[in-house]
């Protein structure tokens, strides 16, 4: 009986040492960015930690504001160990499902800029757009023309409305409502030239075949970053933008 206890506890001493073991390999060799327990870097490529990591700074409509706070300012924080430069926004309460709380201001540092600027978007949100930037448009831009991007042409992120603009009751709120929304339409290239939803998505634009590609390449890489992505493929009232947001649901079309 001793005999088989001891056997018992060698075991479970042995099962221990090998998960270390695999834990030290895994922390060691494994991309940073697939590991949950690494810090978010935004310079690194998406992986499957990714998407948990941003998550981690989603408040919760019933937040303290303590919480709120604290969240905030830990995805401030990163913004800005990233070189963006960014500000708080203050809280706003338009009545209804109008509620922003947590949101931030991207004012200029390593990002390609927003235009119109001063946008007024959650805090992940600001964080999910700057990976996009990154991991997504600049490479795709320059893979399709040979240059970056110099600015983001965009329909705005807070808009205090449900989905579509409907006036019935019984549809959802938009999540602009809660400036957790970005709706971009075009891609000013450093060139000069202009890739649009309106005209190149189709390849029948100024940009042909090549534009249509690109631009399908970032819906696509959005999809990685993105809780919701909806294109001119999903239905008419996006024919003219990429929709991108942050919400619980998971849609890319």
């Amino acid at each position: 009986m001793d005999r088989d206890f001891a056997d018992f506890w060698n075991l479970l001493w042995e099962l221990g040492l090998g998960l270390c073991a695999a834990f030290a390999l895994l922390n060691l060799f494994a991309p940073h960015q697939d590991l949950p327990w690494k810090p978010l870097d935004l310079n690194r490529p998406v992986g499957a930690a990714t998407a948990s990591k941003v998550g981690d700074f989603e408040l919760a409509r019933s937040a303290a504001a303590e919480e709120v706070a604290a969240t905030t300012d830990a995805c401030i924080q990163v913004l800005r160990e990233a070189g963006v430069q960014v500000e708080r926004a203050p809280d706003r309460d338009d009545g209804g499902f109008c509620v922003v709380r947590g949101a931030v201001r991207i004012t200029g540092g390593a990002v390609t800029p927003l235009s119109p600027g001063g946008l007024v978007m959650q805090c992940p949100l600001a964080v999910r757009y700057v990976i996009w930037d990154r991991q997504v448009l600049q490479p795709a831009a320059q893979a399709a023309f040979g240059v970056g991007v110099s600015r983001v042409e965009n329909y705005g992120s807070y808009s205090c409305r449900r989905i579509y603009g409907s006036t019935q009751e019984n549809d959802r709120p938009s999540e602009h409502a809660r400036a957790n929304a970005l709706d971009v339409a075009a891609i000013r290239l450093e060139d000069g030239r202009t890739v649009s939803l309106t005209k190149d998505w189709n390849g029948q634009g100024p940009e042909g075949a090549q534009g249509a590609g690109f631009l399908k390449r970032i819906r696509n890489g959005a999809c990685r970053v993105f809780s919701t992505v909806l294109s001119p493929d999903y239905n008419a009232a996006h024919a003219d933008h990429l929709h991108l947001d942050g919400a619980p649901r998971g849609l890319c079309a």
